[in-house]
């Protein structure tokens, strides 16, 4: 708990910088170290307390940054059961006094009971942990600056140092007895070079020095770390030059501890040379058989003593990987980095099954893991070009672990048992009719009622267009021919597809063509016949026939009987849903056929790209969930309406890892293990099975990509049982692991949650009265926005946890643009003005919208890409899958997360971009003739519209406010003001729920680019006059002025216009994002109201102008409600006439619209932040802002009407009925001692942060003044942004800072306060 009236600092969401395992520990324990402090370097080492102990109770933990070190004292409870490890207790044994330089390593020499400690003065220290106290300090004779350094050994005697300075060479020398004369060695006595008679001080004696054995200088850039084997044979370093290097040592004589070691007594071998990262390396690892790197390319990689690159791993993002570790004992690999996440890798999983005759690898991996190839009986021996007459494996389908079908270009359907490689058996099934290759093959496994015999039942469809419908029994080892039928479904070449359903069981089977037809068939009476072989057409007919509008082959489906749905996914990447009634399916006479219409349907689901796989989820709400994956790498999910039968797009989840996606998988696991979801698919000429929770691969085989016929099968915990068939070369390769599970317990992928990998601009807190019950919740949500184009969703526990517990990803900006904004809005506000008629023009409002309130969220940045999300409530059954999908949840506190996950998830809801503009126009030819002809403003034109091609326009600021038509009800209008880099700024409307965008004034004039932005609105109540609410907007620039608009006028005409144009009946709108591969995102429609009108009134004027008479009427119109006639941006020419100059808002026909106020100088420089608190007393507002000049600059304000208007107050638009009167001004010179990055206040108190890694506190007073009432240091490096939540009920203040990482700190005022 707080004291009252101080800061306290909470944990820190941050880059990993440390790792370390404990030793002699029948578990492997991990700990983890975060980075404290700007450009520090943290690391721990540990030894146990009582030596010689297999498992000791505790341990001593020395944990080291910049120039401290602290000794404590670890110890570990036991379970009940003796087999679990119980709650850790960590406390603080030693600080040891600060040193000159800072601290690169710690070793302790627990046979001397001394902590060796090595600074980046080449020096090493010796301190005693008994007695607590400074043994002596040993200083190298090569006296350099070092960027790292590590030691080995377990005593004084043995250990050894090797250092890498800012030279790009390595030192290595050891510490030995004090030896007076000796020309090659130097002690921190001083010089003894005059000394002829070498003497040996008592080895027991405290005096040491250092013996220089060897310098290094094949790297080329800077050493970045250095890594010891076990048994201090070898060493290996990584560099700045994106090199890795295994050095040996080789020593003369033998016992050369014992000696006074010389450079002659050692030979430092280079035995290795690695390359591969296409960056930096920031850590590496070395035993006898295995060398690890990880680097700045967020890539791990493990690499034979033979220099060859094993495996990578690319799990991590943003910045890069930090630290490796390996446990030889597990064969565990782990990494840590930038993003916070700490990932677990198995080496016994299947992605290092192709190293099984290494010695590294457990007996038990030989036995899990199989790579062979074999070749079924009728493709053996085929060689040389291929015909179509030729016999070759079209089609395989995996049944089992042991179980592959194989089906051939000349009709043959063959059985391969697969559970002895060496003598592979296999069954030739049945050929098809006159030897048509098989086109297609689909799999159903069943088990029988009366025994546990499975059953597989197996449809092929062949180039003749039949279906042959096989029903196979394995009771014995070989499998045994039921029955087996034919019929024709489609004409020759006609037949391309055949699917099961699992909701039909195999009572039914669906047939596709080219034409996007399926056709359903009932094979109910056929399939459990008793004769073996049927060919009466009466026995399988044709239920029911489902043609697509889109025209494309059907590629994947979905039914569901309780929802009576069926969802059908193309080739063109569009998915459609027919219905599905259940008396057409389970009770069809099969006397007549029915032709199912498409009641909707979804174009571009997945953009051009094929649609791979549908899944339809049941749910108790009004509607159903749809997931599908598609060949652009995307898991897209989509509502289905019951009532309204219409697919609506709500969220959608990159996987960059893989080009395509096939299937999404979630396994069944025990309680015992945790269950996850994943993705399956390839990249390239890979496939690859990727968690999508912890965003690890499971598995990765070079195949020659999807093209090729492949199958693959998962069982209860794909880490350890997979298998993956494809055709090469007319072979089938076989890669199979498959371990028993029921002996091992999952080890979790991700142990740490994993954050943003870049650092992080923008955050603000979700209400909590939007997605629970304030009372009895303490979870926070903050939404976040990263440089790598990221928004993120956090929670953080409070109370006496106070600690993170979920980080989930929201989406990416198109393009992966940097987001530099976000901004939440909690409520929506009704629009009150009754001097204004909003008329209806006989126009009907049937938009269907949620009944609850709506929230939404705003995040803007790079490429003035404008994203919005909402946030809608979620069944708690429906989160699994959404929670593999759109979120990343933390599993180890995925209890944590069921309050808040199950009630709430932000989606997806629009995304606002600039059209660009036409190239057609810009042709040299052009540029060339308006010059011939004289036209200089032409070809001004011209350039000035090229090099606006070419700027990267961004925005830097956005605040939103969200409105209530007055009239159309069930219609909202989010006003959104975003600031550009161009010096623009520009307010915007958001319709809802049509999501179309409009342009609606510019905020004009602006010398210099706005980087913060906040909105007022003022209650109507405020005023006696009956103008209704006043929305005005507040702005701080980089030339240190801040600027007030009064939008009121603007809004009520923007409101009076949609009542009569309503634009929304007319214009489609954008339906899902943007991800640039492949897909076109739905179409997207930017119209000004006056298009909306000329297009309603049914006057579609030429675009040279000649007709512009609707065009004035919506002019006139919006010029009756208050807005400015509408006017193109323009530029004055040389020659006097008027250009048109396009601006980084690309929008045409946009009032202007000026300030209200301007306050000039309030900062020497750009104003950073800046928040605005409302005070009830008297009815005035306090603004407080943060600049570059270091200050904090706070006045009070309110704003009067003319009426009660003072000749003391400014006004410098004479059309604005409102004016700002200032009534206090104070302001603090040196808030902070560097620059002010973020603030906010209430009125009563105040919180800022700067570069200082501050956090101060202050205390305002009544006349808008402030003193600083505390402050704390912040261990988040180069703040960025604050917000604050006032947690009334409990009194407490809780600040999040974010920067290069994130941290939480708490304030609780004082009880008189």
């Amino acid at each position: 708990m707080a004291g009252g009236g101080h800061l306290r600092p909470g944990s820190y969401l941050g880059d990993v910088s440390a790792l370390s395992f404990l030793p002699s520990s029948p578990h492997p324990l991990l700990l983890a170290g975060l980075s404290l402090r700007s450009e520090c370097s943290t690391g721990c080492a540990s030894t146990a307390s009582s030596p010689g102990a297999e498992a000791p109770d505790s341990y001593t933990l020395a944990v080291f940054g910049e120039r401290r070190v602290k000794l404590f004292s670890l110890g570990f409870g036991v379970e009940a059961d003796g087999g679990e490890v119980g709650e850790a207790r960590l406390e603080l044994e030693q600080r040891l006094p600060g040193f000159d330089h800072w601290v690169l390593d710690a070793r302790f020499l627990e046979v001397d009971g001394l902590l060796a400690i090595g600074l980046s003065d080449n020096s090493v220290t010796l301190w005693d942990l008994s007695k607590c106290a400074l043994v002596t300090r040993v200083k190298s004779p090569e006296k350099c600056l070092l960027y790292s350094m590590r030691m080995w050994g377990d005593s004084v005697r043995e250990l050894l140092v090797a250092s890498g300075t800012i030279l790009n060479e390595i030192l290595i020398w050891k510490l030995a007895p004090q030896v007076l004369g000796s020309s090659m060695v130097c002690s921190n006595e001083g010089d003894t070079s005059d000394v002829n008679c070498p003497k040996i001080i008592n080895p027991d004696d405290n005096q040491r020095m250092a013996v220089h054995l060897g310098r290094l200088k094949e790297h080329e850039g800077s050493i970045f770390r250095i890594a010891w084997s076990s048994d201090g044979s070898k060493f290996m370093s990584v560099s700045d030059d994106r090199s890795a290097r295994v050095w040996m040592l080789s020593f003369k004589s033998q016992g050369f501890v014992n000696q006074t070691a010389s450079q002659d007594n050692v030979e430092i071998i280079p035995k290795l040379t690695l390359f591969g990262h296409s960056a930096r390396i920031w850590d590496c690892y070395v035993s006898d058989s295995m060398v690890i790197t990880a680097g700045e390319d967020c890539t791990c990689c493990i690499w034979g003593m033979d220099g060859k690159l094993i495996k990578m791993f690319k799990e991590h993002i943003g910045r890069g990987i930090w630290r490796c570790l390996f446990d030889p004992s597990s064969l565990i690999v782990v990494t840590a980095g930038f993003d916070s996440a700490i990932k677990v890798h198995h080496l016994c999983n299947s992605i290092f099954h192709d190293i099984v005759e290494d010695k590294r690898v457990s007996d038990g991996l030989n036995n899990d893991s199989e790579i062979f190839a074999v070749s079924s009986p009728s493709v053996s021996g085929q060689y040389g070009p291929l015909d179509s007459k030729s016999e070759y494996v079209r089609c395989l389908h995996f049944a089992e672990e042991n179980i592959l079908y194989v089906a051939t270009n000349n009709g043959c359907l063959h059985h391969a048992e697969l559970s002895n490689i060496e003598d592979v058996r296999w069954t030739e099934i049945i050929q098809v009719t006159e030897k048509a290759p098989i086109i297609c093959m689909d799999v159903m496994t069943t088990y029988s009622n009366l025994s546990l015999n499975r059953e597989d039942i197996i449809a092929l469809g062949d180039g003749r267009g039949n279906v042959t419908i096989v029903r196979l029994t394995s009771a014995s080892s070989e499998p045994k021919l039921d029955l087996s039928f034919t019929w024709s479904a489609e004409k020759d070449r006609q037949l391309l597809g055949v699917y099961w359903c699992k909701a039909l069981e195999c009572s039914h089977i669906f047939t596709a063509d080219p034409r996007g037809v399926l056709k359903l068939w009932n094979i109910r009476d056929a399939l459990f016949s008793s004769t073996d072989i049927i060919n009466a057409p009466q026995m399988f007919p044709l239920v029911a026939v489902f043609e697509s509008s889109f025209g494309a082959r059907i590629m994947c489906l979905d039914a569901s009987l309780g929802e009576e749905i069926l969802i059908a996914g193309d080739k063109k990447g569009n998915i459609t849903a027919f219905p599905f009634p259940k008396t057409s399916v389970l009770h069809a006479s099969g006397l007549m056929q029915q032709k199912m219409l498409p009641c909707d349907r979804f174009k571009g689901a997945h953009g051009i790209s094929s649609v791979t796989s549908v899944h339809i989820k049941d749910s108790i709400s009004d509607r159903i969930e749809i997931h599908t994956t598609g060949g652009d790498g995307c898991i897209c999910f989509f509502k289905y309406g019951r009532n309204v039968q219409k697919i609506e797009f709500f969220g959608m989840r990159q996987v960059k890892e893989l080009g395509t996606i096939q299937s999404i998988y979630t396994n069944l696991a025990s309680e015992s293990q945790l269950s996850s979801t994943y993705a399956i698919g390839f990249t390239s000429a890979d496939f690859i099975i990727w968690d999508l929770e912890n965003e690890t691969k499971m598995a990765q085989v070079s195949c020659g990509g999807w093209r090729r016929p492949y199958s693959y099968y998962l069982g209860t915990v794909p880490e350890y049982q997979n298998c993956f068939a494809f055709v090469k070369d007319h072979d089938i390769h076989i890669h199979r692991h498959w371990a028993p599970t029921h002996d091992k317990k999952l080890l979790p992928q991700g142990l740490h949650l994993q954050f943003h990998g870049r650092e992080v601009h923008s955050l603000c807190f979700i209400d909590p009265a939007s997605h629970s019950d304030p009372e009895n919740n303490s979870d926070l949500l903050i939404a976040t926005g990263c440089e790598d184009g990221t928004v993120r969703l956090t929670g953080f526990l409070t109370g006496s946890s106070g600690k993170w517990h979920s980080s989930k990803l929201l989406g990416e900006h198109v393009g992966g643009s940097a987001v530099r904004a976000t901004c939440f809005i909690p409520k929506t506000y009704t629009v009150t003005y009754e001097s204004y008629n909003y008329s209806l023009n006989g126009i009907s409002d049937d938009i269907s919208v949620e009944k609850d309130e709506t929230f939404l969220l705003i995040s803007v940045g790079s490429k003035q890409v404008l994203t919005t999300w909402i946030l809608q409530p979620r069944n708690a059954e429906n989160r699994q899958v959404c929670s593999s999908g759109l979120d990343i949840d933390s599993k180890q506190n995925s209890k944590n997360l069921e309050n808040v996950d199950s009630a709430m998830s932000f989606q997806w809801l629009t995304t606002h971009m600039p059209p660009k503009l036409p190239r057609n126009g810009l042709k040299s030819g052009h540029i060339k003739q308006s010059v011939e002809e004289g036209n200089s403003s032409a070809v001004q034109t011209n350039m000035d519209i090229m090099d606006h091609m070419e700027n990267d326009w961004r925005y830097l600021s956005v605040t939103a406010f969200h409105l209530k038509h007055p009239v159309l009800s069930r219609l909202t209008v989010c006003f959104v003001v975003v600031a550009c880099s161009d010096a623009t700024v520009v307010l915007r409307a958001l319709l809802l729920p049509s999501r179309l965008w409009f342009d609606v004034a510019l905020l004009v004039p602006q010398a210099s680019p706005v980087l913060v932005l906040r909105h007022i609105i003022i209650n109507a109540g405020h005023y006696k006059d009956d103008a209704g609410d006043r929305y005005l907007i507040v702005s701080g620039s980089t030339d240190g002025s801040i600027t007030f608009w009064n939008l009121t006028e603007t809004i009520h005409g923007f409101m009076q216009l949609i009542s009569e144009t309503q634009p929304h009946m007319n214009i489609d709108y954008q339906k899902r994002p943007r991800t640039g591969r492949g897909s076109q995102g739905g179409r997207r429609r930017w119209r000004s109201l006056a298009y909306a009108l000329k297009k309603r009134d049914g006057d579609m004027s030429p675009s040279d102008g000649s007709n512009l008479g609707s065009l004035n009427t919506a002019e006139n119109s919006s010029e009756a409600s208050g807005v400015e006639n509408t006017r193109t941006i323009v530029r004055e020419a040389s020659d006097g006439s008027n250009t048109e100059m396009p601006s980084s808002t690309q929008s045409c026909d946009v009032p202007e619209l000026r300030p209200m106020h301007l306050l000039s100088g309030v900062h020497q420089s750009g104003v950073n932040c800046l928040h605005i608190s409302y005070s009830t007393p008297d009815k005035s507002y306090c603004i407080i802002s943060g600049g570059d000049d270091q200050a904090v600059q706070c006045f009070n304000f309110r704003v009067v009407s003319s009426e009660d208007c003072l000749t003391t107050t400014t006004r410098l638009n004479s059309h604005d009925n409102d004016t700002l009167k200032i009534l206090y001004q104070h302001k603090a010179s040196s808030a902070h001692s560097a620059a002010v990055k973020g603030i906010w206040t209430d009125g009563t108190w105040a919180f800022s942060t700067g570069l200082d890694q501050r956090v101060r506190c202050w205390k305002m007073g009544l006349t808008g003044q402030f003193t600083e009432y505390s402050h704390v240091i912040i261990s988040v490096p180069e703040p960025e942004t604050l917000d604050v939540f006032h947690d009334r009920a409990k009194r407490k203040y809780h600040i999040a800072v974010a920067g290069r990482g994130m941290q939480m700190v708490e304030f609780s005022p004082p009880r008189d306060d």
